[in-house]
């Protein structure tokens, strides 16, 4: 099944159990993770029957997955919503996709390079910056917290950065 503009909302990690439950890895703060839902997993819709959240992320019943053989075969695969289907981003709020393709500048409006990708820690969701004027400082990895990232422009494509020292 295809959508028109995929969001990533979380990872199948492993199976839980026997009776085909999954350990879901979030993408963010894990809220469209809830009952009712029905992301796109390895090409299908799935209605999300049931979620648990764990300190090490979530545990999702789905229908049509009945057993640890099906949920095995889940492995690796992403939950995914079309745009249109996510709730509106709150007050200061953003997704983390919506990131990717900014160009990110310096406190003095210098290029630093362009937001390529991110990934998640355990502390904090993590920006890669790559290209910028100088070859040797091509790639910086930058938290995205306030300290490091202080302000943001969606419409502008912008985003001011504080790369650590070192």
């Amino acid at each position: 099944m295809e959508l028109s503009d995929p969001v990533v909302i979380g990872f199948v990690s492993a199976p839980h159990g026997l009776r085909g439950t999954v350990k879901v890895r979030a993408a963010g703060s894990g809220r469209h993770l809830r009952e009712a839902v029905e992301p796109v997993i390895a090409g299908h819709r799935r209605r999300i029957l049931h979620v648990r959240r764990t300190p090490k992320g979530f545990l999702v019943d789905l229908e049509g997955v009945m057993d640890r053989r099906q949920a095995a075969a889940l492995r690796g695969e992403e939950l995914r919503l079309d745009r249109s289907e996510l709730d509106s981003p709150g007050e200061g709020e953003v997704y983390v996709d919506d990131l990717v393709g900014l160009t990110a500048v310096d406190g003095g409006g210098e290029v630093v390079g362009v937001v390529e990708e991110t990934f998640e820690t355990p502390a904090h969701e993590v920006l890669v910056v790559r290209g910028g004027a100088e070859p040797a400082l091509s790639e910086h990895y930058l938290p995205f917290t306030l300290e490091h990232v202080p302000e943001l422009d969606l419409e502008a494509g912008r985003v001011v950065v504080r790369p650590p020292e070192g």
